[in-house]
């Protein structure tokens, strides 16, 4: 496989561990800036709606400019937003330094998917998100325990920070110059918009990552408040979740490989399944260990998922686009998840969170028996990893 995909990977890592690592400590920046759980949610939710609205302008603006520059672009900037978060001295501050790195960051996912998709399909997507996974094994752990080592708040966004320009070096170092393909237009691309495929599997990833993180964003809050766990054990819960994630990346890669819609709808079954256990479950404390490890090896592979089922029949000329499109449904999902976890947590109880993803996770299920009947174009015959058959599903 390219080098460089490896490096996306990495790049990628160190992005995932800046947008999510807020996890693993909002219970800490609710005290520490003594405001609601469900207000230090909006840490997350606030960064995952600028994402949203600006994935698809900022890729239409940039789409004559280097690749590769504007990838070590983001980086750097998620290098600095990481510096101004630790020395925040309010939460609107705080706030602010999340907000802007999210600007930029569709950059990073719609040139890095593209870039994979084209050059190793499924295989290549899988291993870039594989620096997703990662960010869950390593990056969101270590800046959870990082407070919980120092007794400061700070050392989580120094470790971001550090985690970035590692990120920013390996993309500066070794990926190669990608010049613009001047040849695409806005026109060209948004001809895919008259897809009804693409707007259903769109509508099914807003409800994929909704679900998932209605739940996840509040799991510190769950296992601190229903399994009683402390800070030291919370950690090692995170990273047996993320440690499991990058086993089921691995697996869904080869699943998606073999039956993407089979594989898409097990993915809901099983993640329905294992949050009933972590309801009925969660105030026991070694079921629960058994059920995040489970959980972790599940819920990282709904963005895998999500991403090929998208792409997979998406004309070569609109990849970067079609991936702006995918970014602002992850973060539009990611948000309204967050959203609904937090009224639900503060409204009635930390533990009704799951129902709230089992009911969305319920939903695209059943999305995902509407049939499309649809032509290949050119460009799709051209492309051995489609399948030949013109009935789509979502």
């Amino acid at each position: 496989m390219n080098k460089s995909i490896y490096v996306l990977a990495l790049g990628a890592f160190g992005i995932i561990t800046t947008e999510f690592g807020i996890v693993g400590i909002l219970p800490t920046i609710s005290r520490e800036f003594r405001v609601s759980i469900d207000t230090a949610g909006w840490l997350l939710s606030a960064f995952a709606i600028t994402v949203a609205v600006s994935s698809p302008f900022i890729t239409s603006f940039t789409t004559k400019i280097n690749r590769k520059l504007l990838l070590c672009l983001v980086m750097s900037i998620f290098v600095l937003s990481n510096l101004i978060s630790a020395f925040s001295s309010n939460f609107a501050m705080l706030m602010v330094a999340r907000i802007l790195p999210a600007i930029l960051h569709p950059l990073f996912w719609n040139i890095s998917i593209a870039i994979a998709f084209k050059n190793n399909g499924a295989k290549g997507v899988s291993t870039v998100m594989l620096g997703l996974s990662l960010a869950t094994v390593l990056g969101i752990p270590l800046t959870t325990y990082a407070v919980d080592l120092f007794n400061n708040w700070q050392a989580s966004f120094f470790l971001s920070s550090a985690i970035s320009l590692i990120a920013f070096i390996g993309l500066l170092l070794f990926t190669p110059s990608i010049p613009a393909d001047n040849t695409k237009t806005i026109q060209n691309q948004m001809t895919i918009l008259k897809s009804p495929l693409l707007w259903l599997n769109l509508i099914s990833t807003i409800c994929t990552l909704a679900a998932m993180f209605s739940s996840y964003t509040y799991l510190t809050a769950y296992l601190e408040q229903i399994t009683k766990m402390d800070g030291a054990q919370i950690s090692i819960m995170l990273l047996l979740f993320g440690s499991m994630g990058t086993v089921g990346n691995w697996l869904m890669g080869l699943a998606l490989n073999r039956n993407v819609l089979l594989t898409a709808r097990l993915f809901l079954t099983s993640l329905i399944a294992v949050q009933v256990l972590a309801y009925y479950l969660g105030g026991i404390f070694i079921p629960m260990v058994i059920i995040v490890s489970i959980w972790g090896m599940i819920h990282t592979g709904g963005f895998l998922v999500s991403n090929i089922r998208t792409t997979q029949s998406i004309p070569h000329h609109a990849l970067e686009f079609v991936n702006s499109l995918l970014t602002s449904s992850f973060n539009i999902g990611i948000s309204l998840g967050a959203f609904l976890g937090g009224m639900i947590s503060v409204h009635y109880s930390i533990n009704n969170v799951l129902w709230v993803s089992i009911l969305l996770l319920a939903i695209t299920f059943a999305m995902s028996f509407v049939t499309f009947l649809q032509p290949q174009t050119e460009d799709e015959t051209s492309r051995p990893e489609l399948a030949p058959s013109v009935c789509k599903q979502a």
